[in-house]
């Protein structure tokens, strides 16, 4: 394919799913003068950053950690503007809370000696083993984040260039191998192995490169935007249409046109056709290629010939309130069963829905108070489970896990929950699948395996047609917030730097 450089004017840019990543491709390219006209398939947008109201209760759907704030500074930023006018984030301590199965609670703090005192609870030879683990995810943080998380993979020269950075850091170890090499202490290796499931990896399978996520956790903190991220999403909203940024709700894209092996534009179910000069996909890759292309699906959908796709696990999410308090309840808890690395192969492995199970209960109203009536409060428990390649009958199956996750809260962390339970409603893969479009229902798109990261992720730019693009979890460089808010700045890197092609 000819490259050569695109002059940036008033072209228009046509933006499929206004998750976070949409948003982001969208400011980004109303910054460089696109025309920008963004598609939502449900009724608001934010992707699967959904708000549920229920009975006076306020639900997040999806995303409720926020880590690297500057991200979200950044597009605020792009025109002159303040983030800190229009949303609050406050930073949480403890991070999280892991409440383990033998009832032991261990408190992830904001600051390193808390952490290490809580460790030496544990083992104090962990505490030393946390220091050198803690400086070995700021090696991979400051090649794999600072200098890679933003750049494109389209070229086998730009994977090989990384391999010796990648051979010297040990990339090739997994992160439960690297945690390990550092911890001894059971538990201690289970809490700090949990970050590739934040981006829908088993750790006993995921590249290390992914334990950067620990030292951006620890660089950054974490926080909480009051109001939630769907008070995130609404005032990103609010930005996009101060800008002059068109977005359509209820526009559900049929196809994607194509004029001469180019995107020209897209065909909404109701019939409406919108032109444009190029068009980003952001979401699943590879629904884009097997239900929005007018053509068979490519035999290479990134790199590799043929080869399966791993995608994450599903997650089943309950929600509801309680007319109780639960004070003690930190405002993230990592709640652990009684297996570990067997649980996770019948996750991801077996594609089997166990008996037994772990969770991430969230609780806003630890922080802000308006999630709930006055005193109520809100939760909402993740579990993750197979995908729909596991063939799991959610219909029987989703009231008897909210039935079992609350006997397992009511004799732990949620005493008299049963009682006081109020308005529960759960999402099963199924949601996933039909809701936001995502292939076998996966929480986060293909997993984070090294054979599929960077060069053999899908590519941020199609590889037969020059101006559609691609952004989200399924693309470089992945799943979670900053990544996929990062996946934009490829985009933009994309479109202004040497590697654009001759049709966008």
């Amino acid at each position: 394919m000819t490259e050569e450089k695109i002059p940036i004017d008033s072209r228009h840019a046509v933006i499929i799913g206004s998750g976070f990543a949409g948003i982001a491709t969208a400011l980004r390219l109303r910054a460089l003068g696109f025309q920008v006209t963004l598609l939502e398939r449900l009724e608001k947008i934010g992707g699967r950053a959904q708000v549920f109201e229920r009975g006076g209760y306020r639900h997040d759907a999806g995303p409720t950690v926020i880590t690297a704030p500057f991200l979200f500074e950044e597009l605020f930023e792009l025109f002159g503007e303040n983030l800190s006018d229009h949303l609050e984030f406050v930073p949480l301590d403890p991070f999280y809370r892991f409440h383990f199965s033998d009832g032991s609670q261990f408190d992830y703090k904001a600051s390193i000696d808390d952490t290490l005192t809580e460790i030496r609870r544990f083992s104090s030879q962990d505490a030393d083993g946390y220091i050198k683990l803690l400086a070995q995810s700021k090696k991979i943080y400051d090649i794999g984040f600072k200098k890679l998380v933003h750049r494109p993979f389209t070229r086998i020269w730009d994977m090989v260039q990384q391999v010796p950075a990648l051979i010297y850091l040990k990339c090739y170890r997994t992160v439960a191998e690297m945690v390990n090499s550092y911890l001894s202490h059971p538990l201690m290796r289970q809490a700090f192995s949990i970050h590739p499931l934040l981006v829908g990896g088993n750790p006993f399978n995921t590249t290390s490169i992914y334990s950067l996520i620990h030292y951006l956790e620890r660089r950054w903190g974490i926080f909480f935007c009051m109001g939630g991220t769907g008070k995130l999403v609404e005032e990103l909203r609010h930005l996009m249409l101060r800008q002059g940024i068109e977005i359509r709700n209820s526009a559900d894209v049929q196809k994607i046109i194509l004029d001469k092996n180019l995107a020209s534009g897209v065909l909404l179910s109701n019939g409406v056709q919108i032109n444009s000069d190029l068009v980003v996909f952001a979401g699943d890759p590879a629904i884009c290629h097997e239900q929005l292309l007018d053509r068979p699906p490519p035999r290479l959908a990134s790199i590799i010939p043929g080869m399966k796709k791993h995608y994450s696990m599903g997650l089943y999410v309950l929600y509801f309130g309680t007319k109780k308090l639960y004070p003690d309840v930190a405002h993230h808890t990592i709640w652990m069963g009684p297996r570990f690395r067997e649980h996770l192969a019948d996750i991801f492995n077996r594609k089997h829905l166990a008996d037994d199970f772990s969770l991430y209960l969230h609780r806003p109203t630890a922080t802000d108070k308006s999630f709930a009536p006055q005193n109520c409060e809100s939760f909402y428990v993740l579990c993750p489970v197979p995908n729909l390649e596991g063939q799991v009958d959610w219909d029987t199956m989703g009231p008897e896990l909210a039935d079992k996750i609350v006997t397992a809260l009511d004799n732990t962390i949620l005493p008299e929950l049963p009682s006081v339970i109020d308005q529960m409603f759960w999402m099963t893969p199924e949601d996933f699948k039909n809701d936001y479009r995502s292939l076998y229902g996966a929480g986060f798109s293909i997993a984070p395996r090294l054979t599929q990261s960077a060069y053999f992720r899908y590519h941020n730019r199609d590889r037969s047609i020059s101006n559609l693009y691609f952004a989200g979890a399924g693309t470089h460089p992945g799943a979670g917030l900053p990544g996929v808010v990062s996946s934009a700045k490829v985009v933009e890197e994309l479109l202004t730097g040497s590697e654009v092609g001759s049709g966008g």
